[in-house]
């Protein structure tokens, strides 16, 4: 299977039916099976200690595989987080924005699991790992698509 959605399309899309996290996730690529996306790290994104925090890390991990089911399936708004299973390595540095690396492990009909790698900026070490697992919804429902 190939793109449905090409990094623009993807991007329009995103701050379409999330306009409220629009400034915060930038596409960075997108291939079949890859996506990487970078977190824009603001003072919204930190926790005491200067460090990115768990939530900013987890939002950063789910919007990935969300973005990339998107790229393959299409416009399916509704597909929602099941299961997540995350691990945090070691300390981000908070004055610089993270990148993820997301890839697909399983894209079916009614599921999805992808697996994310973050790193602060410059780093090749990574802060944080996520296995993330979606609910598709139904082929041909009227929950399938939004706009």
């Amino acid at each position: 299977m190939s793109l449905v959605l090409n990094r623009e399309e993807l991007s329009d899309y995103m701050a379409q039916v999330f306009p409220q996290v629009q400034d915060d996730f930038v596409v960075e690529d997108v291939t079949k099976d890859t996506i990487v996306m970078r977190l824009v790290v603001g003072d919204r994104h930190l926790r005491p200690g200067g460090t990115v925090s768990g939530p900013s890390m987890f939002g950063l991990a789910d919007v990935c595989v969300y973005a990339l089911i998107l790229a393959r399936k299409g416009r399916l708004s509704l597909a929602v987080t099941t299961g997540c299973s995350m691990d945090f390595m070691r300390k981000p540095d908070g004055d610089k924005d993270m990148i993820a690396r997301c890839r697909l492990l399983k894209l079916g009909r009614t599921l999805a699991v992808g697996d994310v790698l973050m790193y602060s900026v410059g780093s090749d070490k990574p802060v944080a790992r996520a296995t993330m697992t979606y609910s598709l919804p139904p082929e041909g429902s009227s929950a399938e698509s939004f706009g």
